[in-house]
């Protein structure tokens, strides 16, 4: 028995199907071109973003410096009472005719300053509250669009 190859079942050359250089070219431009698209798009909310934050801290930086300049406004007053309080209160007591007058005059003055004393300091309180708020206000806004934006995208 011979042995006999058969030449018309094997393939002498494989043929690849022709690729089309213009069809791929296109389609990386596309992807380029998406790509520069996001990127700029991603860079314009990046560059809103920092201008927000520069606004934002721009504004709180004046209303601190606003509130500042009320609260020095309201230390000055409250000293300025304080003082007035207690050369009133020498005037009195040089003025006293007896040991007991003095007395009166020293208990009086002394619920007079402690009620003073804590009306002041609820001033200071409320003052300080609101520029807390104030200051704050601005910056905890752009942070909050920030965050919005952030969860649109």
């Amino acid at each position: 028995m011979s042995k006999t190859t058969d030449k018309s079942s094997a393939p002498e050359t494989i043929e690849f199907a022709a690729a089309d250089a213009g069809k791929a070219a296109d389609q990386l431009r596309v992807v380029a071109e998406k790509g520069f698209e996001q990127s700029k798009e991603a860079l314009e909310k990046l560059e809103s973003g920092a201008e927000d934050a520069q606004k934002a801290l721009r504004s709180a930086t004046e209303t601190a410096k606003s509130a500042g300049n009320e609260l020095s406004l309201k230390l000055v007053a409250a000293l300025r009472a304080n003082a007035e309080a207690d050369f009133s209160h020498l005037e009195a007591v040089v003025r006293a005719k007896s040991p007991p007058e003095v007395f009166e005059l020293l208990t009086t003055f002394l619920r007079k300053r402690i009620e003073m004393g804590i009306e002041q300091a609820n001033d200071f309180q409320a003052l300080a509250a609101k520029a807390v708020t104030e200051v704050s206000k601005p910056v905890n806004d752009a942070f909050e669009k920030a965050l919005k934006d952030l969860k649109a995208a």
